[in-house]
């Protein structure tokens, strides 16, 4: 492989076609959470709902939502792809397509939407393209991936809001994350499962923009 085909691997969503082949078997069997017991593929019940969340380095984005009040439980791994049960370095080479993301249960009557989404947008800067910080490549982009046209709005919403916010603090680059249903999400390995909770001294590449989101504008 040549190194300008690694670069376009790394900075450039690859085709389906080009995709790696994964496999049919899941690489991770889902355990319980390190801090709370819970099962970490636990199916949202009555007024609970699920989205993913991609914002750089699963490791530290994980970390920043099982801290919220609301959060029923979280879990790391992969999305947005067409590898179907890709490995970690699998991801790595940008020939999944998938984004690390973390996979958050919450209890829509404890945290809102919108609460949720500005941890989210705060959390990281969501104009960097296929990067976060120096964590290079398709798997650091910024995504939401929805589960219900509330979260959709919501995402939206919010977007629109943190746009407005970032223009006037002089920032000039667009948001660039993607906002669409989700799809597919496999588990990461057990190892990335709360790894900050594990390792507390771990590596963390979160970091925002320092600017606040604003609550978004009201719907008509």
């Amino acid at each position: 492989m040549s190194f300008m085909t690694m670069l376009s691997n790394k900075f450039s969503l690859v085709d389906r076609a080009a995709a790696l082949p994964g496999r049919e078997t899941a690489i991770m069997t889902p355990g319980r959470h390190a801090l709370t017991g819970v099962p970490i593929d636990l199916v949202p019940g009555e007024g609970q709902e699920e989205v993913l969340l991609g914002l750089g380095c699963f490791w530290g984005a994980e970390r920043l939502f099982w801290q919220l009040p609301g959060v029923a439980v979280t879990a790391v791994g992969y999305a947005g792809g067409p590898t179907p049960n890709p490995t970690y370095n699998e991801v790595c080479t940008g020939r999944t397509g998938h984004t690390e993301v973390v996979r958050v249960v919450f209890d829509t009557n404890a945290i809102s939407r919108e609460d949720l989404l500005r941890a989210f947008w705060e959390g990281h800067d969501p104009t960097q393209g296929m990067r976060q910080g120096n964590d290079t490549g398709t798997q650091y982009r910024s995504a939401i991936y929805y589960t219900t046209d509330q979260m959709k709005q919501a995402a939206e919403a919010t977007a629109a809001a943190y746009t407005q916010a970032l223009r006037a603090a002089g920032h000039a680059r667009a948001i660039t994350t993607e906002i669409r249903p989700m799809e597919a999400f496999y588990f990461a390995e057990e190892p990335h499962q709360q790894y900050l909770a594990k390792n507390p001294g771990g590596y963390c590449g979160l970091g925002g923009t320092g600017v606040a989101c604003p609550a978004p504008a009201p719907a008509g």
